[in-house]
């Protein structure tokens, strides 16, 4: 699980990375929120609703580290899906002043988190045992590739490279060890192995941001260059 350091760098990434996607919601309408994003069954609402519940629920696993007493992200799946769904009757404004104050509040939590915090033992909504460290990528990761989602004229190749690189390693992570990952290897685009997954298969060159977004089916790889691409199990 890629997991890093609570440094002024990282804190600097997950405030640019809020800061782009509210930039892109400047002027956002009602009729834009109802419209479709990039998620299979999700308007833009949908997207907008789950970031503003999401970075709270962050912040619960936060408490956890910092007071020992756990305090689950979500109480459950269906009350996660409840309130992203109840988030979508919200107005454009609403939503994005939603969006704006509970981005603005996690990034307050994280950067006063106690130092001693840092390496407790805590559990995501996913069940993994981690450190706050790993919450830092799961925030910056949703800030990322959320606002691709929501298809107002972002792509990852404009993620900076830094943020991008981190997303890159955490989604590159969790398929060295999911199941049913077919053999592959992928090169970056000066023929740089980035990974390697099982013996033999197709090699998949392409530029770090193609690779992402195929990677985290952000795109159908028509930007890498390879023999065949291989059929990979869904990501998350």
């Amino acid at each position: 699980m890629k997991e890093i350091a609570p440094d002024a760098r990282a804190f600097h990434e997950l405030a640019a990375a809020a800061d782009r996607l509210l930039a892109a919601l400047d002027g956002l309408t009602d009729a834009d929120a109802a419209a479709p994003s990039r998620l299979p069954g999700w308007s833009r609402g949908h997207v907008l609703s789950h970031l503003a519940a999401q970075a709270p629920a962050l912040e619960r696993l936060l408490t956890w580290a910092r007071t020992g007493v756990e305090t689950p992200q979500y109480a459950s799946r269906a009350a996660r899906d409840a309130e992203i769904e109840a988030g979508t009757r919200l107005s454009a404004d609403a939503l994005v002043t939603r969006v704006r104050q509970s981005a603005a509040h996690w990034q307050d939590a994280a950067e006063s988190l106690p130092e001693p915090a840092w390496d407790a033992t805590i559990r995501p909504f996913t069940g993994e045992s981690c450190t706050p460290r790993r919450i830092l990528v799961i925030r910056l990761r949703e800030l990322v590739l959320h606002l691709v989602d929501l298809d107002l004229g972002h792509e990852i190749d404009g993620v900076p490279p830094h943020a991008r690189d981190i997303v890159l390693a955490d989604v590159l992570g969790y398929y060295a060890h999911a199941d049913g990952v077919p053999a592959f290897t992928l090169l970056d685009a000066e023929g740089a192995r980035l990974a390697r997954f099982g013996h033999g298969g197709p090699v998949v060159r392409g530029t770090r941001a193609a690779h992402l977004a195929w990677l985290s089916g952000r795109s159908d790889g028509a930007a890498l260059a390879a023999d065949e691409l291989p059929d990979l199990p869904p990501w998350i």
